[in-house]
């Protein structure tokens, strides 16, 4: 079964940045293994949807795989897939890969390890 809510043209599904590909990726994988059910995403893409928008978020279109982000988040904690703090590390690892990342670069995730 393919992935609900997911913006399309007519060539196919919408990425405006290789980031939002991959959460596409790893939430169809995810599913398909079984950690949860195409009704769950579904659920948790609303509540994630729903609760930015209680925050403030315009809902424009341009935050849509954020949503899918947070949901996907939600989802892998409320499983036991991954723990908050594990959430937390992996952020921090992103957020150093990206400083040390140059200009133009794709960001890789070995960058958070390198010494500048």
């Amino acid at each position: 079964m393919s992935a609900p809510l997911l913006p399309e043209r007519a060539g196919g599904p919408v990425f405006d940045e290789v980031w939002q590909a991959e959460v596409f990726a790893t939430a169809q994988v995810l599913a398909d293994s079984g950690l949860f059910t195409w009704a769950e995403w579904t659920q948790a893409l609303t509540d994630a949807i729903a609760a930015a928008q209680a925050a403030g978020d315009p809902d424009l279109g341009d935050t849509y795989y954020d949503h899918w982000l947070a949901a996907l988040e939600g989802l892998c904690r409320a499983k036991g897939a991954v723990s908050p703090s594990e959430l937390d590390a992996r952020a921090e690892d992103w957020r150093r890969a990206y400083e040390h990342t140059p200009h133009g670069q794709p960001v890789e995730l070995a960058a958070a390890y390198r010494t500048p």
